[in-house]
């Protein structure tokens, strides 16, 4: 069975424009990165758990922020990786200046045997619907499709292009 992943995609609508929450992957090797890197707060669950239970307590663990519902299921989707990936959809307008993140050890520079303390998300940010699509991880930018023709009627792909790194 490959590895499953559940998490919480934030929506609201902001002078009558969709805008979703995507979170920022923390540590040296996406620190220069942007665009294509971003993502749904989400983290790996196992079997015996509940899939939208995992999803809370991943997105409270990656921001210090409990979402409330109601929750409604996106399409669960494989990524690149072989991953599966589990999310659901909420109306929010939480305050990411008040992100606070878990942390993870490493050693950085990898071969220096120096531990480091990093956290497993270092920002997050309000886009609009068309840049996040630019921004998030490309495995991931079904959700968006899916959110905004859900929540509209209409198609994502005609409001913007794929990212560019």
């Amino acid at each position: 069975m490959p590895p499953t992943s559940a998490g919480i995609l934030p929506y609201r609508l902001k002078a009558g424009h969709l805008e979703v929450l995507l979170v920022h992957p923390g540590g040296p090797f996406w620190a220069k990165r942007d665009l294509g890197s971003w993502s749904i707060a989400k983290g790996e669950y196992d079997e015996n758990e509940d899939p939208l239970q995992a999803a809370l307590r991943e997105f409270f663990e990656e921001t210090g922020h409990r979402p409330t519902g109601p929750f409604f299921p996106l399409a669960r989707r494989k990524q690149p990786s072989g991953k599966i990936v589990d999310a659901w959809a909420a109306e929010s307008d939480w305050d990411p200046s008040s992100l606070v993140s878990n942390t993870f050890s490493m050693e950085w520079p990898k071969g220096s045997g120096k531990i480091g303390e990093f956290p497993e998300v270092d920002r997050a940010e309000w886009f609009d619907i068309a840049e996040a699509a630019r921004r998030i991880l490309p495995g991931q930018r079904g959700f968006l499709d899916e959110l905004y023709e859900k929540l509209t009627g209409e198609r994502l792909q005609a409001l913007s292009a794929p990212p560019h790194a």
